[in-house]
């Protein structure tokens, strides 16, 4: 019997020491590129104030500014609030 609680608290260890050394180095590589640059970023949408990736983002030209929003939605009622309609 103890030599099977031995073995558990064993593994358990090890999967932690596994998990928590090899999760730190797959992050990394989902947020930095080969050169160390950063694969995507963040952008805040100007109506609701919530973050998106760049790559997601819906992208519109408002009076010849570039603003980046998290759905449609807020795009049009960004730009309804702007322009006063």
């Amino acid at each position: 019997m103890k030599l099977f609680i031995l073995i558990i608290i064993i593994y358990v260890l090890y999967r932690f020491m596994k998990g928590w050394s090899g999760s730190g180095q797959s992050h990394r590589k989902n947020e930095e590129s080969e050169n160390g640059e950063a694969i995507d970023e963040m952008v805040q949408d100007p109506f609701c104030k919530s973050y998106v990736p760049m790559m997601d983002a819906k992208k519109k030209i408002i009076n010849g500014k570039k603003y980046f929003f998290c759905s449609e939605e807020c795009a049009k009622k960004f730009e309804d609030e702007i322009t006063g309609v």
